[in-house]
């Protein structure tokens, strides 16, 4: 039998954690049984991203089953093999798509949580910044060119993407902020990115660009985002959402397939291959997927037009759906059925 190191930090974390009942943030490699077929496809999928490709997942199981102990253990997996991973729940103040300031409000929490393997617990985007800066800095040192230069010439790319200009402009911002020992205005660079401010005139007044991220370009933010990371020597960004039955909930069938839409289209753009160093994992019960009246298979333009099966029994795996099945709890190992 062999013995697996764990550090005092994990160590006390796992016993707080599980005395209190809840999922532990970090660690959760030395206390999960079993999975390995869920692991590795998803260990596959890690693979992927780094890869400079993309992939989506859903996480199905029933309350209790286990979905947000192992969407812990991707992303504990996931920086580990030097992603960086945000991480939400959804709930009624937070969705996929809204008019009122609820998708906006998802992706500042995204931010809130971005999470390194230097800094798990979230609270990694001015780290990330930083080392974009840092890269920026050793290679104009080594090429003898002005830092500005460099930056400028790293963040062309992202400019020519949807909202990329002033995403270059904002992190140009910060790095002006960086080299002047102007704080605020690194601080100002920061709260753009977190998608802190609420108007337009308050951004343009901070750092002078003309756009803030909001309701309607938060997809488009994460695809810029995960081409940064890349720029800060990462290697691609995993996006973890859970509690995807909250959807299911919402009263309005337009709500519901307005979101279910926005899901569509991150589909889209990750078989399509539009999206690079960027993965998805969802987290729901069955009813969010399957449910034919409320679920996401209600929708009219449902992904089983893109070979997905209309129920879980149809098929495990076809392409852009992939079921991972979840133990419920206090029984024997039982698969959902399909």
């Amino acid at each position: 039998m062999t013995s697996t190191a764990i550090r005092p930090r994990e160590r006390d974390a796992l016993l707080q954690s599980l005395r209190a009942g809840v999922v532990p943030r970090i660690g959760q490699r030395h206390i999960q049984v079993g999975r390995e077929p869920e692991v590795k496809a998803l260990v596959t999928d890690i693979d992927r991203i780094s890869d400079g490709g993309s992939a989506v997942r859903f996480v199905i199981g029933e309350f209790g089953a286990g979905k947000t102990f192992f969407l812990h253990l991707v992303r504990s997996v996931a920086m580990e093999k030097k992603l960086v991973t945000a991480h939400a729940d959804l709930n009624p103040d937070r969705r996929l798509h809204s008019s009122g300031g609820q998708a906006r409000s998802l992706y500042a929490e995204l931010m809130r949580n971005l999470a390194t393997r230097a800094k798990p617990d979230g609270g990694a985007l001015s780290s990330v910044v930083e080392r974009f800066v840092s890269t920026a800095l050793a290679e104009a040192q080594q090429t003898g060119t002005d830092p500005s230069q460099v930056i400028r010439a790293r963040l062309a790319h992202l400019s020519e993407m949807t909202g990329g200009y002033d995403f270059a402009e904002v992190v140009g911002a910060y790095w002006r902020g960086h080299d002047s020992g102007d704080e605020q205005l690194k601080s100002a660079a920061v709260r753009w990115l977190r998608a802190e401010y609420a108007t337009k005139t308050e951004a343009r007044s901070a750092l002078g660009v003309r756009t803030i991220i909001d309701d309607a370009t938060v997809h488009d933010h994460l695809k810029l985002m995960s081409r940064f990371v890349r720029l800060a020597g990462y290697d691609g960004l995993l996006v973890c959402l859970d509690e995807m039955v909250n959807l299911y909930k919402l009263a309005s069938t337009q709500a519901r397939n307005s979101n279910y839409e926005q899901i569509l289209r991150i589909l889209n753009d990750t078989l399509q291959g539009t999206a690079a160093h960027l993965g998805f994992v969802f987290g729901g019960t069955p009813e969010f997927l399957a449910d034919s009246r409320r679920g996401l298979f209600s929708y009219p333009a449902r992904p089983c037009s893109h070979g997905w099966p209309r129920t879980p029994s149809a098929g495990r795996r076809r392409a852009g759906r992939v079921h991972v099945p979840l133990r419920q709890p206090h029984r024997r190992s039982r698969r959902w059925p399909g």
